[in-house]
């Protein structure tokens, strides 16, 4: 490697690196970091190390692609405190740019920004090549719509010099006349737009009153039509949803990445930045706010309609998105007794929250505990194990799995710190699900052959058309979905055994195994700089987030009397694309007939637009944060002993007779002179 060269570091500790230049620059959200010299570019400094940062004019300041957001602070997960001269003045290019794309305030041109210091930079995703892709979609049953607005046309009289009445007055006075009702009150908030409406209608309006019949939005003309949305807050993904709140029907959908995610991957890791710098609490606050707001105005434009026609934002999130959205200092979530500011429902004006919406309501879902928030309520109303006879475990994995098991008898709920391993974080080739990116994989147990399935390309690599399409999308790493897919089909395969060690002396059998300094690595792809491996690392840290999930579920079962459990749901964006018997097989969930599985797509989603469309549904989803049963596993006694129990593939006590009958899972491997890996004996293909 030359002196001009980046080191890429593959793993998070700042140890992970050897210092080739004179600074060092970190780009999220991808993680990846090295070295350079002190007036290198971003852009050069992204094409070194291999950051996903677009281009079109080639770094001419033309196109305006190459827009990064600096990021100023200390960030402990990287050893660095970065100061605000990291990057070099504005060049002139900045200062006077007239570029395709406007520069948005607070972002430089990596084409032109110099580092000058070490850095830490997060690359928006509108300036990625490889854009988010936004897999939280929604499966909406069937729900009996019971708003909490009602739509009434008024044709109200002109005033007339000599009348006592007020313009308040008179639309009240109208409503009751013309539709047989008692008179609704105006509040405050509804005053200044009365007037203006009335006398640019000629009197003829549409008034929207509330479930405490307050007039809260006037509107010239008539108007049949008015709109909610519902916003589940991920760690790492925002998916909201705009409904017609009059019919029920979900009128469209979208979402973004949780900016957050430049100040740290995982919950802790925000509460970390939060506590290391002063005036983080209102950095990540701001940052959320902005980008709902943003979310909900891409949802209007879809449906070509306006900021005022929204009544009621619905927002569920985990605790810290709940404390951090609402403004409340989230550093008591991150150390014992993790007490919450309030685990009430909280109903607000949207303008509180920064978000525009001049006739809005917000209405902030309750939370369970201290780390199981109104994302989990609104997945327990979705999904309903309280309506259910028999047990259902109910499970949103992410970088904080939440986990609920229960019935109608009673619902037990906690949650396990899995990590971002699941989300291809901590993976030396792991990444989001984006295009490129390896979700599905097969291998052939008597060739050690894999066969793989990439986002964007509808066939697999074995199928005819792969190479041709491969040649436009290219392979970029693997994520989540497919390294479940790649641990269950190594352990099925014999390549790593129970304990999850790669067995390096099937290299005989195969060039995919392949030395790694002490330990051996499972090629999946390609070679050289676009290889990706599977490690002995890559491996562990799976079954380290696995037994954190599995330590968790099988917690709740003891305490629920250990009953036999006859359906298992996976929501979030990551359990909706798993597959399920391979979860099985790597011990991820309890073993159960196939059928009892199902992934349910993003429930906390689901539970959101139901608690929007009803006051019923919402008036149930209180009703069962407040009862259901918290098991903290920080304090359980019992969650080591589960957790080292776990971490055996599939699990070192537990029985696996349906997987056992779906799939031949490998005997354990005796003792051999090579530390205990020797040959063991063949068995059938995994289906």
């Amino acid at each position: 490697m030359d002196a001009a060269a980046a080191k890429v570091v593959v793993g998070d500790r700042p140890g992970d690196s050897i210092l080739v230049g004179d600074h060092r620059i970190v780009f999220t959200p991808s993680g990846l970091n090295g070295t350079v010299e002190h007036g290198t570019t971003v852009l050069e400094a992204a094409r070194r190390l291999g950051a996903d940062l677009d281009t079109v004019c080639g770094g001419r300041g033309i196109c305006g692609r190459c827009q990064v957001v600096p990021t100023v602070g200390s960030f402990a997960k990287w050893g660095l405190t970065v100061d605000a001269d990291a990057l070099g003045p504005s060049a002139p290019i900045e200062t006077d740019y007239r570029g395709a794309r406007e520069l948005v305030p607070g972002q430089r041109l990596g084409c032109a920004a110099t580092v000058c210091g070490d850095v830490v930079i997060d690359i928006p995703q509108a300036s990625q090549v490889h854009k988010q892709v936004v897999r939280k979609d929604l499966d909406l049953p069937p729900v009996t719509v019971d708003p909490s607005f009602t739509l009434w046309y008024v044709e109200v009289p002109v005033a007339e010099l000599g009348d006592e009445a007020s313009a308040a007055g008179s639309v009240a006075k109208a409503v009751a006349e013309q539709h047989g009702r008692t008179e609704p009150f105006v509040p405050f908030g509804s005053l200044a737009a009365l007037q203006p409406v009335l006398a640019r209608s000629g009197g003829k309006v549409t008034v929207a009153i509330d479930e405490l019949d307050w007039v809260v939005a006037i509107w010239p003309g008539f108007v049949d039509r008015a709109l909610g949305v519902a916003i589940d807050i991920g760690s790492t993904t925002i998916a909201g949803h705009l409904c017609d709140v009059t019919t029920g029907e979900v009128l469209a959908s979208a979402g973004r990445m949780n900016p957050q995610i430049r100040y740290g991957e995982d919950l802790m890791s925000r509460v970390s930045y939060v506590m290391m710098n002063p005036g983080g609490d209102r950095t990540l606050t701001e940052a959320v706010r902005t980008a709902l707001d943003g979310l909900i105005g891409d949802l209007v434009d879809q449906v070509e309609a306006f900021r005022d026609d929204v009544l009621e934002i619905v927002l569920v999130g985990n605790p810290i998105m709940h404390h951090v959205l609402l403004g409340i200092d989230p550093t008591p979530l991150g150390q014992a007794p993790f007490t919450l500011a309030t685990n009430r429902a909280i109903t607000t004006r949207a303008s509180d929250l920064d978000l525009a919406g001049p006739n809005a309501r917000c209405y902030i879902g309750p939370c369970i505990a201290g780390h199981v928030g109104a994302d989990t309520a609104a997945a327990i109303l979705a999904e309903g194990p309280h309506r259910s006879a028999g047990m259902q475990l109910l499970v949103d994995i992410g970088t904080n799995a939440e986990i609920v098991l229960g019935n109608t008898e009673r619902q037990f709920a906690a949650s396990s710190p899995t990590g971002p391993a699941f989300e291809g974080a901590q993976i030396s080739s792991g990444q989001r699900a984006t295009a490129g990116a390896i979700e599905g994989v097969r291998i052939d147990p008597e060739t050690l052959e894999p066969r793989v399935k990439v986002i964007g390309i509808d066939v697999w690599s074995d199928d005819p058309g792969f190479d041709t399409a491969l040649a436009d999308i290219g392979i970029s790493g693997i994520c989540g979905s497919g390294i479940i897919d790649v641990i269950a089909e190594m352990f099925l395969a014999g390549i790593i055994d129970r304990e999850g060690v790669i067995r390096g002396e099937l290299a005989d059998r195969t060039p995919r195994i392949v030395a790694d300094d002490r330990t051996f690595s499972y090629v999946l792809h390609g070679e050289g700089v676009g290889r990706v491996a599977i490690t002995q690392n890559d491996v562990r840290a799976i079954q380290l987030a696995k037994a954190a999930l599995r330590a968790g579920i099988d917690l709740l079962v003891e305490h629920a009397g250990n009953p036999p459990i006859d359906d298992i749901r996976l929501a979030g964006a990551f359990g909706a694309h798993i597959d399920p018997l391979r979860a099985m097989v790597i011990g991820l969930v309890p073993d159960c007939p196939l059928v009892s599985v199902h992934a349910v797509g993003n429930a906390a989603g689901t539970g959101a637009v139901q608690a929007l469309l009803s006051r019923s549904l919402r008036a149930e989803m209180e009703r069962v944060a407040r009862d259901v049963i918290k098991i903290e596993t920080a304090i359980e006694p019992r969650f080591q002993e589960l957790f080292v129990a776990a971490m055996a593939l599939p699990h070192a006590t537990a029985p696996m007779p349906n997987v056992g009958a779906l799939v031949t899972l490998p005997q354990p491997i005796e003792s051999a002179d090579n530390g205990g890996r020797g040959r063991r004996r063949r068995r059938g293909a995994p289906a």
